[in-house]
């Protein structure tokens, strides 16, 4: 999970009280909330997502006329924020911020529950895009040179752990095109990403901001856009898609749920709601700052379509990777 600056949450909260009168001609169900929200996170306080939620919720609390408050829960590889969050009550007083684990813990069976039927999706957040970097001793100058350089010299490559999004995707990568890429994980990010800078490994799937630090110390250099279209901050950096492996993308991406079976008004308003403030001029300035970007709007039917689809090809891919994952 990505750290960001005290200056950066100031910025969120700026934007919170900034968009609070565009958003007052959404009206929640009649007496909802009843009490104080909770919206419960896996993230660590002062993280990426953790931002994006408290943000989110010092809006929802002026909008709502409740408080919302911020329950961080991190422990487990997000599975502990999952189990309580899934336990919760259903009746909208409870709010799940989940990422691409989430669909991750569900099909590799780490919780004892289908994941698909204990939450309802509400509304996209974020997203956060992947870049391939690689150590400046490495003699690639392209993702196709990398590929045929690995069919020579075997070139390894870290993540933040077993499991994890960056890590079943290059494993589904490396059978697409054949590499000899070799896993080796790490307890986070960061433990990756100094590895790289260090020599220790050969490439890393990193999160945009914190890949842009080892680029900018002169210690790792880009190679492709791991996401299905160019980023916007490096509009010069191909996609491994253009470089001849098309449909392949990598994100994080961050989204709000709640209990199955919470009232369809309470979700639908949430939804209207939250989705304007996230696509709101100065919340989008202040997520492009840490190299994120406003999640696609979309209906809860949407989203929830999409959360079918991407479980499925995660299913996929553990069934077909024979990945070792726990």
């Amino acid at each position: 999970m990505l750290r960001a600056s005290g200056f950066l949450l100031c910025c969120f909260l700026v934007a919170g009280y900034a968009w609070h009168a565009p958003i007052q001609a959404q009206e929640p169900p009649a007496g909802y909330p009843s009490r104080p929200v909770r919206l419960i996170t896996s993230s660590v306080p002062g993280g990426g997502l953790d931002l994006i939620c408290r943000s989110v919720a010092q809006m929802l609390t002026e909008r709502l006329g409740q408080s919302v408050i911020v329950d961080n829960r991190p422990g487990g590889g997000t599975v502990l924020a999952t189990e309580i969050a899934a336990k919760a009550s259903s009746d909208g007083h409870t709010l799940f911020a989940g990422t691409d684990t989430l669909r991750v813990v569900g099909a590799t069976k780490r919780v004892a529950f289908d994941v698909r039927k204990a939450f309802d999706p509400v509304v996209a957040l974020a997203a956060q895009p992947y870049i391939l970097i690689v150590t400046p001793a490495l003699p690639v100058k392209s993702f196709r040179d990398l590929v045929a350089y690995s069919m020579t010299q075997r070139v390894t490559y870290g993540s933040s752990g077993v499991g994890t999004v960056a890590h079943l995707g290059l494993e589904d990568l490396t059978a697409q095109t054949g590499a000899n890429f070799v896993h080796v994980p790490y307890k986070g990010g960061a433990q990756s990403l100094l590895a790289l800078m260090s020599g220790e490994i050969h490439m890393y799937p990193g999160l945009l901001l914190s890949a842009n630090t080892a680029i900018k110390a002169g210690k790792a250099r880009p190679l492709a856009a791991l996401s299905l279209n160019r980023i916007p901050a490096l509009p010069d950096l191909p996609t491994v898609a253009e470089q001849g492996f098309p449909g392949f993308s990598i994100t994080n991406s961050y989204s709000l749920y709640v209990p199955a079976g919470t009232p369809r008004p309470i979700i639908n308003t949430i939804n209207r709601v939250v989705g304007d403030f996230m696509h709101s001029p100065q919340m989008a300035q202040k997520l492009a700052a840490e190299g994120s970007q406003p999640g696609e709007r979309m209906t809860p039917e949407e989203l929830k379509a999409v959360f079918a689809r991407q479980y499925a090809e995660v299913e996929r891919q553990v069934r077909q990777l024979k990945v070792k994952l726990y």
